[in-house]
């Protein structure tokens, strides 16, 4: 495995590559499934979603809907993990993959915040966990948890530069100067700034945001990172690694991968197929592909390079019409990982209220979801907490005081003007 890997690896530097040290450990599909349910930490601290998420990877795989071949943690060391079930041209196709992915960690600028230790982080994180939860109560610290989980979307990517040269993922809440700094989109660091909790429940929720925002990269850029991860191992694979005997095994492998639905349902295929068109389209040397890879995320890199040209080739679309549909319906599907993007209001609401909008971007809310989320959001700030949203063509507060629920619909609004833009 390690001469595999040595072999793998060289052939990828020297394809241009800048590939850091990756440590690989060999585990079997339940080992494999436990890791994933945990994000790729298996230090994590304790909570029964990991549970459920095992259970859900385990059914999959013995009912033979998904398999997971590899997984990959941006620390440094790299870490990944790998299957011991794999066959040889699998371990060598996955090696090729990893190594882009590492590459990829290195040099997008979207992943330069994030702590490089982040598996001793994790390791700490839920070693005070249980500290906390033997001192409080275990049924107190999953509630907590059981809250602050369900908002950690409620970030704000264009914050992330804020934490370059600062301890942990999270942007500071203070600027240089000492001011409360808190960017608009972070509902978690303004609920750290002013929510009605006790300080170990800060303690937590400190953690969970830093947490947070060291995942948000990987939600910003899934197409970029599997795209370019697929590029290489194709060009990897077919260009030197692979055998004769190995081409078939490979190409099955490769189409499984690749199979799908056009779109981000697919980010293997929708990826790949974008970084070929630019190597196609472009000015034919690999200089370009990296400077793409370097600077853009997933919504930028479809706003650019998912032209009318692309979307004809690939049969996604033939008119004018139907390629600005396209494109917009998958950047709408991409924006925060296809979730809501919730801001909060400077200056509206009285002294302890929370005011928050729903970002318009065409789509409504479900609202009892929505609700289930603004009780969360209340319960941990303490105040009352308010949502300015559209329903039904009209304007609709959300209000939440005291866990009950109270809507107030305004005038008709424009149902064309939309508001979220792709991060830049």
């Amino acid at each position: 495995m390690l001469a595999l890997q040595r072999d793998v690896e060289a052939r990828a530097r020297d394809a241009g590559l800048d590939v850091p040290e990756i440590r690989y450990e060999v585990v079997d599909h339940r080992e494999l499934n436990e890791i994933a349910a945990y994000g790729g930490f298996p230090v994590r601290y304790p909570h029964w979603r990991f549970g459920m998420e095992y259970d859900r990877l385990a059914k999959g795989h013995a009912y033979g809907l998904q398999r997971i071949y590899e997984l990959v943690v941006n620390t440094r060391p790299v870490v990944a993990y790998l299957l011991r079930q794999n066959s040889p041209v699998e371990q060598k196709l996955v090696m090729a993959h990893v190594c882009g992915h590492a590459d990829f960690f290195h040099h997008n600028a979207w992943f330069s915040h994030t702590d490089p230790h982040m598996m001793d982080v994790m390791a700490s994180h839920g070693a005070r966990v249980r500290s906390l939860a033997d001192r409080f109560g275990l049924e107190a610290v999953e509630s907590l948890i059981d809250r602050v989980a369900s908002l950690d979307n409620m970030v704000d990517a264009g914050a992330m530069a804020w934490a370059r040269g600062h301890p942990g993922n999270a942007p500071p809440l203070h600027d240089a100067s000492g001011n409360p700094r808190v960017a608009p989109g972070d509902i978690l660091g303004h609920m750290l700034m002013g929510a009605a909790l006790e300080d170990w429940q800060f303690e937590i929720l400190g953690f969970l945001r830093d947490e947070a925002y060291y995942f948000q990269p990987q939600l910003l850029t899934k197409v970029m990172n599997e795209g370019w991860a697929s590029f290489w191992h194709s060009r990897l694979m077919t260009g030197s690694l692979l055998r004769d005997a190995e081409i078939v095994d490979y190409a099955d492998r490769h189409s499984g991968a690749m199979g799908g639905d056009e779109g981000p349902k697919n980010p293997y295929k929708l990826g790949l197929e974008l970084f070929r068109h630019i190597e196609q389209t472009g000015t034919g040397d690999l200089d370009e592909l990296f400077r793409v890879r370097a600077v853009h995320n997933d919504l930028t890199f479809i706003d650019n390079f998912m032209d009318e040209h692309y979307c004809r080739e690939s049969g996604m679309a033939r008119t004018g019409d139907e390629v600005e549909q396209a494109r917009e319906a998958t950047l709408a599907a991409l924006t925060n990982g296809g979730q809501p993007v919730i801001r909060r209001i400077e200056g509206d609401g009285g002294a302890g209220e929370l005011e928050l909008e729903h970002c318009w971007s065409g789509s409504e809310l479900q609202l009892a979801q929505a609700e289930e989320t603004l009780r969360n959001i209340q319960a941990l700030w303490g105040g009352p907490v308010r949502l300015h949203t559209r329903q039904e063509g009209r304007a609709l507060l959300v209000s939440c005081v005291g866990g009950e629920i109270a809507r107030e619909y305004g005038e008709v609004v424009d149902a064309s003007a939309v508001e979220v833009n792709p991060e830049g």
